[in-house]
Parts: C-alpha cells; sequence; structure tokens
C-alpha cells in the first residue's frame, strides 16, 4: 500500500548539506551558502534566561500550547510591532519551530483534495506540508522581470471550487522579494471574495533591508470582519533572533475551528515546546532589541559581497534581494555549456565538488530548474572567500570531471 510519505523528498538542499559535511570532515575547505542556518548567537541576555530557568527547575512538562509568559509576550508583540490588533495570549500556539507550524497549520485546516494556492518557487517544506495534510499545492509563477512579485491577477486565476488557503511568504524565501503593502491588499480582497483562509510566513520579518518595509497581512484585515478569523501567521525565533536549533516557533490564528484542532496536534506531535527555549523565548521578546539591526546590517553586508561577485557573470542573473538572507540567481543556457554541465542540477554538484554550497532551482518548485539559491547566513568571512570561489568557478575556472555533468540526486 503506498504510504503519504512515499510522495515526500527528502530534499537537494539536504543532499548538498550532507556532501559539504563530508568534505569538510575529509579536511577540505567548504563554504556554507547552502545552509539557512544564521551564524551568529542568540542575544547574552536570551542565554542568561535559559540558564537561569535551567538553574531555576523549569525543566518539567509546561502548557500544551506553550507558556502563559511567551503568550502574551508574542501577543503583546504582535499587537505592537506587527499591528495586528485582535490578538490575545489565548490566540498564540507555540510550536517546535516555523516548520511545525506549518505542518499543524495544515493539519489542521486541509481535508483531502484541499488546494492551497503557494508562489512558485517556495521553499520545499511548505509544499511537502501540504501534501503531508492530504492537501494539493497548486504553484504561481513568480517572475523576475516584475521582481518575483506574488501577483494578484494570476492568484486569482488560480483559484478552483476545490480552493482553500492561499499560502504567502514575505520576506521570501527563497527569492528575497517583499510584497508590498499594496500587493497584501489586493490578495487580501481576493481572500474575502472567495471566502478562503490566508496562512501567512513571517519568519524572516527582521531581516529586511531599507527602503524595503515587512507588512503583516493580518494588520490589512478589518479585526471586526469574518476574514480576521481566517487570516493564519506564522512566526520563528529561528531568523530574528539566531534561534534555530532552539526550536521555537508560533502560530497566530483568532479562529475558533483552529482553536480546537491546533491543541490536538500539539499534543499528539510534540506535547509541548521545550521549556528552557520558550524562557529564552520570552528574553528574546522583552529584552534589549539591539541585535536585531546589528544582525541586520552585517546581513546587508554579506549581501552586497555575494550579489558583487555574481555581477557580469555571463549568463547569470542575481536578484538582489529585499529581505531574507539568499540570492536566488537565473541561470541561461550558456552557464551549462561554459561549464560543460547538462543543468543547474550539473552548476549545483559542480561547486559542491569544489566545497561551494548552493540549492538549484528545482528544489523549490516546478516552475524554476534553471536558477540556483545562494545563501549569506553563514559567517561574513566565509561569504567573502566562499563569494570569490563561486566568481571563480561560474566564470569557468572550475576543475572538470565526471561528477560535473551528474545531478546532486545520482551522486548523493
Amino acid at each position: 500500500m503506498p504510504h503519504a510519505l512515499d510522495n515526500i523528498s527528502l530534499g537537494k538542499i539536504v543532499q548538498i548539506r550532507e556532501r559539504l559535511f563530508q568534505a569538510a570532515a575529509a579536511g577540505q575547505t567548504v563554504y556554507r551558502l547552502e545552509s539557512g542556518d544564521p551564524s551568529f548567537s542568540p542575544a547574552s541576555h536570551v542565554v542568561d534566561a535559559i540558564d537561569a530557568a535551567a538553574r531555576a527547575g523549569k525543566t518539567h512538562y509546561i502548557p500544551n500550547d506553550g507558556i502563559p509568559e511567551l503568550r502574551k509576550a508574542l501577543a503583546a508583540k504582535l499587537r505592537e510591532k506587527n499591528h495586528i490588533t485582535n490578538i490575545d495570549a489565548g490566540d498564540i500556539f507555540l510550536t517546535n519551530g516555523a516548520m511545525h507550524a506549518l505542518f499543524v497549520t495544515f493539519g489542521a485546516l486541509l481535508a483531502t483534495g484541499d488546494e492551497v494556492i503557494v508562489p512558485d518557487p517556495m521553499w520545499t517544506e511548505v509544499v511537502e506540508n501540504i501534501k503531508l495534510a492530504g492537501g494539493v499545492p497548486v504553484g504561481v509563477p513568480l517572475r523576475a522581470d516584475d521582481g518575483f512579485e506574488y501577483r494578484p491577477d494570476a492568484i486569482e486565476a488560480a483559484i478552483t471550487p476545490r480552493t482553500v488557503a492561499i499560502f504567502l511568504n514575505t520576506p521570501h524565501n527563497p527569492t528575497g522579494a517583499v510584497l508590498s503593502r499594496e500587493t497584501l491588499d489586493a490578495i487580501v480582497r481576493i481572500a474575502d471574495t472567495h471566502e478562503l483562509w490566508i496562512v501567512a510566513d513571517e519568519a524572516y520579518e527582521d531581516v529586511i533591508y531599507a527602503p524595503h518595509q515587512h507588512v503583516s497581512i493580518a494588520s490589512l484585515v478589518a479585526p471586526d470582519s469574518a476574514l480576521a478569523d481566517r487570516v493564519v501567521s506564522i512566526y520563528s525565533f529561528s531568523k530574528s533572533h539566531a534561534m534555530a536549533g532552539l526550536r521555537v516557533g508560533c502560530i497566530a490564528t483568532t479562529a475558533p475551528l483552529l482553536h480546537d484542532r491546533i491543541p490536538k496536534l500539539l499534543r499528539c506531535t510534540i506535547n509541548g515546546v521545550n521549556s528552557l527555549a520558550q524562557w529564552g523565548a520570552v528574553a528574546a521578546l522583552t529584552g534589549p532589541q539591539e541585535h536585531l539591526a546589528a544582525m541586520r546590517d552585517e546581513y546587508l553586508t554579506r549581501r552586497d559581497i555575494l550579489i558583487d561577485a555574481l555581477r557580469d557573470i555571463p549568463g547569470v542573473h542575481a536578484f538582489t534581494p529585499r529581505g531574507s538572507f539568499f540570492v536566488w540567481a537565473e541561470l541561461e543556457p550558456s552557464v551549462y555549456a561554459r561549464l560543460g554541465v547538462r543543468d543547474a542540477d550539473g552548476v549545483s554538484n559542480l561547486l559542491a565538488a569544489r566545497g561551494i554550497g548552493s540549492a538549484p532551482g528545482d528544489a523549490f518548485g516546478e516552475q524554476c530548474a534553471d536558477a540556483l539559491r545562494f545563501s549569506f547566513s553563514c559567517a561574513t568571512q566565509m561569504v567573502r572567500d566562499g563569494a570569490a570561489k563561486l566568481r571563480e568557478a561560474l566564470l569557468g575556472d572550475a576543475v572538470r570531471g565526471d561528477a560535473a555533468g551528474s545531478s546532486v540526486a545520482e551522486v548523493a
């Protein structure tokens, strides 16, 4: 009998990452441009709060939906910073990171065959979590010539009688696009007209570069409207606060249906997020916030290093990200000819053989095979050194070998 997991991929990004781990273990210098893990450590007051909680014995079972102190702090943050005025502590549900929040949200929302409109390209695990819930992802292609905007007219054209929700992610992984207030307003009108849910992944809300600004779509919905209960917002401490390994995320929703269903999935999957990590998250929200701007400034430096390295390489078209810590580069066939490979998988594999991480475009959707995603979340010196090696490789100075024309899957 077929199993639901048989249609879920482990992912090309994981395959590349494992190759780089093996290369590093063998003594090769590697450049982790495939990884979305911030190189920073959590702020000192976060670490101190975790230590204090451990010494105080706060290591026992905690409330299923999250400790009250964190739910209260998150609700206050969403009201004051994100301008979502109808949220209170009872509308917050703590999850084991944003990926778990996606799993829980789609598991609580979807029935078999329900369709969810998603941008294409999109972070792989979004689509996989829709499939795990029995849903059907429907991709809306994003185009470089309009800044990878999630076009409302294309979203509306993708709606069918089976459509249940519109998913959006801004700032966007993998392109680094940021949705404008006007686009978000249009998506709100579409969801209202067609009585659809909106699921908004805002994990990169603090990794954004001027003059661009992050707008939470829930803040654009009238609190007393029927649509207000159909907007689900997802947040994470992984990117904003460099707490990726501590695994703290949350779901914010006022929907009575999800208030009933989400606690059941939380109980059956994790029975509560790590208690010490939650106390660290309380400190992250209520303590000094200077680290947010400091990290953003350093990301901007790294972004510009990587963009400069990719500039004017024949056949390589890099989009300057407006948010997140990813660079999306589209490739022309001339790049494959120059490097002696068949496709973007072959380029990614060639780079991996030289210790340079990347993620091939088709890991993110069906309409973006001729692209690579690079991350600048690793240390600045690694970005600097890796960017120079990357430029050299893409210009055609890489050593060619049998592996160059192979796909990641063939050599992993």
